[in-house]
């Protein structure tokens, strides 16, 4: 017998990214993320030096990770900085990490200078928190063999946009994702190499996200693999009242909330637990065996 709910059915669950392949109808992707700024929103520049930044790049495979997520300009807003000084910032880390591991590497960029060399140096997916913002992106990615991550989110890059309003916010991000899902198809970009993400936080407030997290069935009902991006969110931690160092039990509930709901890629900082988390709830599912067992035999 199966689960006693159903999931949205994936029109092309089986996925080739990078050198990995996913069946993501059985099968859960924990992205890591390192994020090589010195202001990033929760590790605070831990991972801002190179030689940390491809330390934790590595010990982040080595400890299970499907996917390692590299950014080097952070969402939130924040002093413009060069497509020069972001490419110092991710190209080296890239390099670093593709030497040591065959997990599949994403940098996280909307501009696609950066995409383009990113690829180039061994990233296998762009992964766009701005949905598209510049259409040379998607032309950059549709010219490759690249999987791109397309995000809901309505501020141009690192720009403020204070108190948003929805009148119906799962409807209108399922809607905006579908639009630029169009958009990207139509540059040349295959729907089996494109990704949705709804923006969990993403010029969204508390109240807004959990009805956008309770509400995921709408988004994973696109047809295409979801991503959810919950780690140590402010969701979270005003949810809970707690600080970001505390956020990891509402973290990964979070992140299995949006996987019951359909979501296939969860994007974590705490990648050990969040690994262990993934697989048993693909162990529950029917999915995977248990590594071992003796129990009661």
């Amino acid at each position: 017998m199966g689960p006693a709910f159903s999931l949205p059915p994936l029109r092309e669950p089986v996925r080739v990214i990078g050198a990995r392949t996913f069946d993501f109808s059985r099968q859960i992707a924990v992205m890591a993320i390192i994020n090589r700024t010195p202001d990033s929103f929760f590790d605070e520049g831990a991972t801002f030096a190179l030689d940390r930044a491809v330390e934790a790049a590595v010990r982040a495979a080595g400890d299970g990770a499907d996917w390692v997520d590299i950014g080097g300009v952070p969402f939130a807003p924040g002093p413009e900085l060069s497509a020069r000084d972001e490419l110092e910032r991710v190209i080296p880390v890239i390099e670093g990490l593709v030497a040591e591991s065959d997990v599949v590497v994403s940098v996280d960029t909307f501009r696609p200078e950066v995409a383009e060399a990113a690829i180039a140096a061994g990233a296998g997916v762009i992964n766009d928190t701005t949905g598209i913002h510049d259409p040379r992106l998607a032309d950059v990615v549709a010219s490759s063999d690249a999987t791109l991550v397309i995000t809901h989110s309505r501020a141009a890059p690192r720009q403020k946009y204070p108190r948003p309003q929805y009148d119906d916010i799962a409807a209108e991000i399922a809607s905006f994702l579908q639009s630029r899902v169009d958009f990207a198809v139509s540059r040349g970009i295959p729907e089996n190499r494109i990704i949705v993400d709804p923006g969990h936080d993403l010029n969204k407030n508390t109240v807004q996200t959990l009805e956008l997290t309770r509400r995921l069935g709408e988004i994973t009902a696109l047809g295409l693999p979801t991503l959810a991006a919950v780690s140590n969110k402010d969701f979270i931690g005003e949810s809970l009242g707690r600080e970001k160092p505390e956020r990891l039990p509402g973290s990964l509930a979070a992140a299995t909330v949006s996987v019951m709901l359909g979501a296939r890629i969860v994007r974590m900082h705490n990648v050990r637990e969040s690994v262990d988390a993934m697989r048993m709830v693909e162990a529950i599912m029917g999915w995977r065996e248990p590594v071992y067992a003796i129990h009661n035999l």
